[in-house]
C-alpha cells in the first residue's frame, strides 16, 4: 500500500472521529500547523522523517511540540501521538490533504481551476464562479490561472472533469472537421 493510500485511511479514521468529538474545520487546521511547523523547521522534519531515530524518541519530541503548541483539538494530539509511537510521520504532508479533501466533500464544496488568456476582471470571474456552481451544484473554490498559450476563450478543471472552450480547442475542432470533409 502507498503513503497516499495509508494517509487517507488516517484521514478517513480521523474525520470520522472528528465528525462525532470535535469541530471538523478545527481539527483540519490543528493538523495543517503541525504539519506546516514541521515543514519549516528543516533540521525537525529531519530528526521526525528519520528511520534511525527510534520511535519513542520521535514521540517524545511530538509531546513535547504539543506541550508548546497546544492544538485546541485533543483528537489532533492523539493522531499525532500515534502516527510518532508508529513512525508515520511522514505521511503529515498527504494525510492533511486527504483531509482537506474530504473536509471539502462534506461541506459540499469542490475545487475548480481556470485558466484564460489573460486575468479577468472580478465580475467576469465571479460570473464564471456562478456558472461552476450551477454545473455542478456545490459551492465553488475557484482557483484562476493565466496562460497565453489557449489564445482566448476559458479551460475549467474540475477533478478529472474538464471543460475546454479555449480558442486553441476550437480551433482543433475544426482542423479535425476539415480532414474529416477530404
Amino acid at each position: 500500500m502507498t503513503g497516499r493510500a495509508i494517509a487517507r485511511r488516517y484521514a478517513r479514521a480521523l474525520f470520522d472521529v472528528s465528525l462525532k468529538e470535535a469541530d471538523v474545520e478545527q481539527v483540519g487546521r490543528d493538523l495543517a500547523s503541525f504539519t506546516d511547523l514541521v515543514q519549516r523547521h528543516a533540521d525537525l522534519a529531519l530528526v521526525l522523517h528519520n528511520p534511525a531515530v527510534p520511535a519513542p524518541r520521535k514521540r517524545a519530541v511530538v509531546a513535547d511540540l504539543i506541550a508548546l503548541t497546544r492544538p485546541s483539538s485533543p483528537v489532533v494530539s492523539k493522531l499525532l501521538l500515534l502516527l510518532a509511537e508508529r513512525d508515520r510521520l511522514m505521511l503529515l504532508p498527504d494525510l492533511v490533504e486527504a483531509y482537506r479533501e474530504r473536509l471539502l466533500d462534506h461541506l459540499r464544496i469542490v475545487r475548480a481551476e481556470v485558466t484564460t488568456a489573460v486575468a479577468l476582471p472580478a465580475d467576469r470571474t465571479a460570473a464564471l464562479r456562478a456558472g461552476l456552481v450551477a454545473a455542478t451544484g456545490r459551492d465553488v473554490q475557484l482557483q484562476a490561472r493565466v496562460d497565453p498559450a489557449i489564445v482566448g476563450g476559458v479551460v475549467a478543471r474540475i477533478g478529472s472533469l474538464v471543460f475546454d472552450g479555449s480558442v486553441v480547442r476550437q480551433l482543433d475542432r475544426m482542423k479535425e472537421q476539415l480532414r474529416g470533409r477530404e
